[in-house]
């Protein structure tokens, strides 16, 4: 039997707090309200479990995955109601080393977890004005693209900063998935400037459907999010977006079959070659 056409999924909008008790109480009544709407697969944003950037209160109050109160009351909701949660990411602590992983975890309707992702990408960077960011001084990054199945299609995963690193989507998609998840946090200048632009092409370029849940507003460890979750299809059109940062719930129904005629029309996966130099 041929998987369904139409699959309705369910973004989440979150402002996340600064422990896990609240988050938990944060994005569970979004997540229920998701399902309520007829979502069978609800994706979460980046930093799901906690949003605190003083990493000296962070890094000792993460769990590991097992352990992790978000990951085990969206888990119990899987299972309550036999939904496909995909947690965009929770900030957990490694069975082995003293960093921390930025982890994507795939939830089946039964509330086991069929797959997780670490973010491949650290954010590294030193700006003009003197300010620095080592995201891998804290988190040690993955090593591996993923690619998981579900009754609708393949889901490739990746999160936040991921999105500007094409290749990586590409092989996701030479891999067979359709859907793109890409849950972020993303700061608001360069949400304002890059969010969407970057996110129809990565659809574009793919022929995927890309869904970006985001977290939105001021936090209350004092960091801005830009919010404006979005779901693209493969043709680069916009199927449905928040134009806000507040919390809230996106649902959107995915015409699956637009992403091989998507495809069909712009070979451009079929069409790539190898090259030497410059």
């Amino acid at each position: 039997m041929s998987p369904p056409a139409l699959l309705r999924v369910g973004l989440i909008q979150t402002r996340t707090p600064a422990t896990h008790a609240a988050a938990l109480g944060h994005v569970a009544p979004l997540v229920r309200e998701a399902i309520a709407g007829g979502a069978k697969l609800v994706l979460t944003p980046e930093c799901t479990n906690v949003v605190q950037k003083d990493r000296s209160l962070l890094l000792p109050a993460l769990k590991t995955l097992d352990e992790d109160p978000v990951v085990l009351g969206l888990r119990e909701i899987a299972a309550q109601t036999g939904t496909w949660i995909v947690i965009g990411s929770a900030l957990v602590r490694r069975e082995t080393g003293d960093k921390a992983a930025n982890r994507q975890v795939v939830i089946d309707p039964t509330g086991a977890i069929v797959a997780t992702y670490d973010k491949l990408h650290m954010f590294d960077v030193d700006l003009p004005t003197g300010e620095t960011a080592r995201e891998s001084s804290a988190y040690e990054p993955g090593d591996k693209a993923v690619v998981v199945d579900t009754p609708w299609a393949k889901l490739g995963l990746t999160i936040c900063y991921d999105m500007r690193f094409p290749a990586l989507h590409r092989a996701l998609a030479l891999a067979g998935a359709t859907v793109l998840t890409v849950p972020a946090a993303f700061t608001r200048p360069t949400g304002e400037a890059h969010w969407e632009v970057l996110l129809r092409a990565r659809a574009i370029e793919t022929g995927s459907f890309v869904l970006a849940a985001a977290q939105g507003g001021f936090h209350e460890d004092g960091r801005g999010t830009w919010g404006r979750s979005i779901v693209v299809g493969p043709w680069g059109e916009i199927i449905a977006t928040l134009d806000h940062d507040e919390p809230g719930v996106l649902l959107a129904d995915l015409d699956l079959p637009a992403a091989d005629k998507a495809r069909a029309a712009i070979p451009a996966l079929k069409n790539a070659r190898a090259f030497t130099g410059p």
